[in-house]
């Protein structure tokens, strides 16, 4: 190996560290990383932009403006309050109906979106009926990661698998990941019953209360919320016929969100700008060119041809390796970076010979996001909900959350794994 591929592995290995450790802001250590590949000569400069997916970061600013202007119509206060009064205040049934909007929310939104959105919506509910909310949280947690991983959208590992591999439109995901996603809630569901429903009882006088609560109240711009509903209608429908329209996903987005804004004016643009997670972008640059050093000096390819001398290059052993080490390693770091680590790998076995690659993108993408629910650290979604939940005074702890969440995803990921045998590989 020569010696530009050591300073490679060694600025990629210093860089995870530090991201992993948390000890500064991922999204600076990742740039400065990033910035180091291109310093030292491992990439020029060039080379480093054209690594950069401008794909996914188009379609998470455009989806990020479209829902921040949504949130502020109040709409998912609305949906959350209604369907806590259609099962009539119950505790455990707002537990499984909560669970079922993140994950849908999470599918079509994406998950930190989707939890950021619930979670202060879960405090008003469980403070009316005077309940214990971390089983709610952690049961949105769960949610927001299993219903995040069922479409393009949905979770940022689908987004850049999506981008990278064109064949992965919209709809092909839907109807391969859908299926498996649904399977698992219906596992989930009563087991998170099972587990929560002594611990979140109330009272006949407390239910009442939250019944009569007056949910128009709650939707503070209808004129807002119309133009809102249908620019995410024509944005959704967009990204069914994306590849029909030869248009990306990320063009679907952001004409979706430039239209709501023009639809609703320059001072609707300014705050929702504002509220783009910009750090979240700058983080993904930094990861492309900190990953493009490692391709360019043929770190990845090496990889690759180890993996394939391992399994022997079978579909069904390659498969099972990508979507095991993919929970396993997603539940204890950050899969963003672990997953842009692993997409030129793949690609790089397709050109080593590889002939059925299908199974092995949906492994990395059933892996990834599933495999955040392990631990509270294993995703986005997860440290944003703990760190609400804290700020209320009820504190998620590590060890709490690992002894209920790493065994729920090991049985997603069993389910996985007999899902992607059965239909790609029997």
């Amino acid at each position: 190996m020569e010696q530009q591929a050591y300073w490679a592995i060694g600025i990629f290995l210093v860089i995870y560290a530090l991201i992993i450790s948390e000890k500064i802001h991922r999204t600076i250590v990742a740039m400065l990383g990033g910035i180091l590949m291109v310093a030292f000569g491992i990439v020029s400069q060039e080379t480093a932009l054209h690594h950069i997916d401008f794909n996914t970061l188009g379609l998470l600013v455009g989806m990020m403006i479209i829902v921040s202007i949504t949130a502020e119509t109040g709409l998912f206060k609305y949906i959350a309050i209604w369907a806590a009064k259609k099962v009539k205040g119950e505790p455990v049934r707002i537990l499984i109906v909560l669970g079922i909007i993140t994950a849908f929310g999470s599918a079509f939104l994406d998950n930190v979106t989707t939890v950021l959105l619930m979670v202060p919506v879960t405090f008003s509910i469980t403070r009316q009926l005077k309940v214990n909310p971390v089983p709610f949280l952690f049961t949105e947690i769960i949610a927001s990661n299993v219903g995040g991983t069922a479409t393009l959208i949905g979770d940022p590992p689908n987004i850049m698998i999506g981008s990278a591999v064109k064949e992965l439109t919209f709809m092909a995901f839907i109807s391969n990941l859908t299926p498996i996603v649904i399977i698992i809630m219906l596992a989930y569901i009563p087991l998170l019953v099972l587990m929560f429903r002594k611990k979140i009882q109330t009272t006949p006088e407390l239910k009442a209360s939250l019944m009569k609560l007056d949910n128009s109240e709650l939707i503070t711009n209808p004129k807002l919320l119309r133009k809102c509903l249908v620019i995410l209608g024509l944005t959704i429908l967009g990204f069914f016929l994306h590849q029909t329209l030869h248009l990306e996903s990320a063009t679907v987005a952001l004409a979706g969100a430039f239209l709501l804004l023009l639809m609703t004016g320059e001072h609707t643009m300014e705050k929702a700008l504002s509220r783009v997670e910009w750090t979240t972008i700058f983080f993904f640059v930094g990861l492309f060119v900190l990953v493009s050093g490692l391709v360019e000096t043929g770190v990845i390819a090496e990889l690759a041809a180890r993996a394939i001398e391992w399994t022997g290059g079978d579909p069904l052993a390659t498969s099972m390796l990508i979507l095991w080490l993919s929970a396993i390693a997603s539940a204890f770091l950050d899969n963003i970076p672990f997953v842009a680590t692993m997409i030129p790998m793949i690609q790089e076995m397709g050109q080593m010979g590889m002939q059925n690659l299908e199974p092995l993108w949906w492994s990395l993408a059933l892996g990834a996001c599933l495999g955040g629910n392990g631990t509270l650290i294993g995703a986005s979604a997860n440290l944003i909900v703990a760190g609400l939940a804290g700020k209320e005074g009820h504190p998620i702890r590590f060890v709490d959350y690992l002894k209920l969440g790493f065994p729920l995803m090991l049985l997603s990921i069993a389910l996985s794994s007999v899902y992607i045998y059965l239909r790609y590989l029997m």
